[in-house]
């Protein structure tokens, strides 16, 4: 058994922006199963303590930090979670890192340096808490200081990339004023073109180095997706590892999906089309079942495609299909999708923000899920669609070309195909693989045999957790043997 302090800015239901999330409640859930002993550590958000289960303890720490330990079960699971409480940091409106307007908070890199420090201290054993770990899990930019801070420590360190975008960039002055050590400033420590990034600081000390998927761990190895980061990425290349996200079955499934009026599996797969009227029934789009649905669910950014969308929305609308859209993000990539959405009202649906019973009634609802992403590390809506008899349609990226088999002649002889690919972000190319698609859509036996092979796919966290077991194991061993692990 491993003790294993995972390490999170956000985790479901407690506070979700992403995927980020889910991967912190699934992945802690199932390595317990697995009868590994995890504990969950993450901010003390409002919207946290809010959720929390009424049994909680709380323990106060006084010094040159001072803040409280908030100790329960992370909600429906048997994980214990600690809850990082210090108000001027933490209690707070708006998003963990963004106000209610969508700015970034000014004190991010004061927050989460202060995150990081009580990370060091509960993973040494410094709290008070009679336990102490054998591994700490660390996730994306928000974390990257807690590898450094344990460097010269006993204790085996993952770092785990969910997005390479997002790197936690700050200035120099920043750096002073935070009081980080002077010897971090540098290209083997933090020091990046001049600024310091907490993401390089997780790469650079870190035993093991992992992100979402294998085709996105070799693409960060490359200018097109590595972000400035591709050459200290390719100098750790063989530390670097890619694992594919699981997909919580328990909130995620068909068969016993809450929020569906009518729940349903592959052999009675019939039901799903109740969904799907309930879908045009709601936005008040036609009740057909000839007609192709295509349903749509993430942030409205050009990283999600969809612009390529709003470029190919013509062609699109002319193969006589429906659009139900829910998401938010680029305020004139809204503002123009809304008015896409007024002028087509009898083909398109808008929902503008996030509702997450609408998020699974429309992966339910659907014949079609788009995903245009122009960069992907892993992706769940894909899986899930799968999971419910809903066909992706992914651009071939990252999680996106690993968890969707394309459609093709092999595939199809093989009855492996869950999917289509389009290989070129362009709206010419997508639009084909829509066409395609529709094609498909319209054979009711090719379309059944896709639905069957996306169905029987096993995305759910234990394969994951088995391997993540292993990268721990890896990670245990590196501890201390990788000689000029930082060197660039």
């Amino acid at each position: 058994m491993k003790k294993i302090l995972f390490v999170t800015s956000e985790v479901y239901p407690l506070s979700k922006t992403g995927g980020l999330a889910d991967v912190s409640q699934g992945l802690p859930t199932a390595l317990t199963a697995l009868s590994q002993d995890v504990r969950v550590l993450t901010p003390a958000y409002p919207e946290a303590l809010e959720k929390l289960p009424k049994r909680k303890t709380r323990k106060s720490f006084r010094g040159d930090l001072n803040f409280d330990l908030i100790q329960s079960t992370l909600p429906g699971t048997q994980v214990p979670v600690w809850l990082v409480d210090i108000p001027k940091y933490f209690h707070r409106y708006g998003g963990p890192y963004q106000t209610v307007d969508g700015y970034v908070w000014p004190d991010n890199a004061e927050r989460f340096h202060a995150f990081a420090q009580v990370a060091n201290l509960v993973a040494r054993n410094l709290c008070d808490l009679d336990w102490s770990p054998d591994i700490v899990h660390n996730n994306d930019w928000q974390t990257g200081l807690v590898p450094a801070y344990l460097e010269s420590s006993k204790l085996a360190t993952v770092f785990t990339i969910h997005n390479l975008a997002y790197q936690g960039q700050f200035s120099r002055w920043t750096f002073d004023r935070l009081g980080l050590p002077e010897d971090w400033w540098s290209m083997e420590g933090l020091e990046f073109h001049g600024n310091m990034s907490f993401m390089k600081a997780g790469l650079n000390y870190s035993d093991v180095i992992n992100t979402v998927s294998p085709s996105y761990a070799k693409e960060i190895q490359t200018p097109a997706f590595g972000n400035g980061l591709e050459g200290l990425l390719q100098h750790h290349s063989a530390r670097l590892y890619g694992i594919l996200n699981g997909i919580d079955e328990k909130n995620w499934s068909p068969v016993k999906d809450k929020y569906l009026e009518h729940n349903y599996s592959y052999h009675t797969i019939k039901r799903k089309q109740l969904n799907k009227f309930a879908l045009q029934r709601r936005f008040g789009l036609s009740e057909r079942a000839d007609i192709p649905l295509i349903g749509m669910v993430g942030r409205m950014v050009e990283q999600k495609g969809f612009d390529l969308v709003l470029e190919s929305l013509s062609e699109i609308l002319a193969l006589g299909v429906q659009l139900v859209i829910l998401g938010s993000g680029d305020k004139a990539l809204e503002q123009d999708i809304a008015i896409a959405a007024k002028a087509h009202s009898d083909q398109i649906a808008l929902v503008l923000g996030y509702d997450e019973a609408l998020a699974h009634q429309i992966e339910a609802g659907a014949d079609i899920f788009l995903m245009p992403s122009r960069f992907e590390p892993c992706g769940l809506n894909q899986m899930y669609s799968s999971a419910y008899g809903t066909i992706p349609i992914v651009h071939h990226v990252g999680g996106l070309a690993d968890s969707v088999v394309d459609t093709n002649f092999d595939t199809e002889k093989a009855k492996t195909a869950t999917g289509f690919h389009f290989y070129d972000p362009t709206s010419r190319s997508l639009v084909n693989t829509v066409k395609r698609a529709v094609s498909y859509f319209r054979s009711p036996k090719a379309w059944r045999r896709l639905i069957r092979a996306g169905m029987e796919q096993d995305f759910s966290w234990k394969q994951a957790a088995q391997d993540y077991l292993a990268l721990y194991d890896q990670a245990m061993s590196n501890k201390g043997r990788l000689p000029g692990k930082k060197q660039v």
